[in-house]
């Protein structure tokens, strides 16, 4: 990009630069990144935001290429973006909700097999806890597969539909997954 498009597009007012991105003008949201990145930023670290900061950040930004034929002018452009960042950010936590309801109730399955005594019922937390601690440590992009086939319940169909990669990868991150949480996991039984 030459100077001075990018002293353009830094003088273009934001109604402008979200109606060149609904025409599909990826230029434009370079410029919107560069005004108001640093404030998505601040407000996802304020909503609590640690892990992954940068990733939602770029997934706020991202979102704004389908969501900018919805900006209507009446309210600023930064505000706007900062309800996109709300918005990810309650996708996030449900997301993650979902995900650690699924852990729960796969737990709550493994206890229901028998009556616990309360030495089992304590290993099994200790096991969810471990568990939780094995799915953050995997790789993100195993990690996703993961979530949506095991716990979220997708066919590897529409895991690879939905992430854009062919149906192969998806078994082979699954495979990968499964052994990795399998190794960890088995790491700490006596």
């Amino acid at each position: 990009m030459t100077a001075l498009v990018r002293a353009a597009e830094l003088s273009e007012s934001d109604p402008a630069l979200l109606a060149r991105i609904v025409v599909g003008d990826l230029d434009a949201l370079g410029g919107l990144f560069e005004r108001y990145h640093a404030d998505v930023r601040r407000f996802l670290l304020r909503m609590g935001v640690r892990a992954d900061l940068d990733d939602l950040v770029q997934l706020c930004f991202l979102e704004v290429i389908g969501a900018a034929r919805n900006y209507d002018g009446r309210a600023s452009a930064r505000g706007w973006m900062l309800g996109v960042a709300a918005t990810m950010v309650r996708r996030q936590r449900r997301s993650l909700g979902r995900m650690a309801a699924r852990l729960r109730e796969w737990v709550s399955a493994q206890d229901q097999q028998h009556h616990a005594t309360p030495g089992e019922a304590f290993d099994g937390r200790e096991i969810e806890a471990r568990l939780y601690q094995a799915l953050e440590r995997l790789a993100p992009k195993k990690r996703e597969v993961f979530v949506m086939i095991a716990l979220e319940g997708t066919s590897g169909e529409e895991a690879a539909a939905a992430l854009g990669v062919p149906i192969n990868t998806i078994w082979t991150r699954l495979h990968h997954a499964r052994n990795a949480l399998r190794r960890e996991l088995q790491d700490g039984q006596p």
